[in-house]
């Protein structure tokens, strides 16, 4: 059975920093996972991504404060967030890919298959 299991949310002040983890269990995931977060009352939002070949990516709202890795070996990808603002509260999902998609897809929720149960982040003003 494949889980994605995420950790590291919590409340956290304006300007602070979390590390947010996803931990892959039942198979291994060598190609795109990503973490999109979903707001109150919003729609679920891409994040960023890391694909199969190791591109980046990243939603132009937390570029340059958010960044995105991970570790093959652990079957684990991790998101490290700096310079949080109140705006970045949301559910965190971690989410994950079983084929090979083109870069111009990797933002695109449908073309990931495996889903995290999702980590409250609050950022707190």
């Amino acid at each position: 059975q494949v889980q994605l299991v995420e950790s590291g949310g919590g409340l956290v002040q304006d300007g602070g920093s979390l590390r947010l983890s996803c931990a892959a269990s039942g198979r291994t995931f060598s190609y795109g996972m990503g973490w999109f977060r979903q707001a109150p009352g919003k729609e679920r939002e891409f994040a960023a991504a890391i694909s199969w070949s190791g591109g980046i990516y990243y939603a132009d709202s937390v570029k340059g404060r958010f960044t995105i890795s991970r570790d093959n070996a652990k079957n684990t990808v991790y998101l490290q967030m700096n310079s949080l603002k109140p705006e970045d509260t949301a559910v965190y999902y971690c989410a994950a890919q079983s084929r090979v998609t083109g870069a111009g897809l990797i933002n695109i929720m449908t073309q990931y298959d495996y889903w995290g149960q999702g980590t409250q982040v609050t950022v707190s003003s």
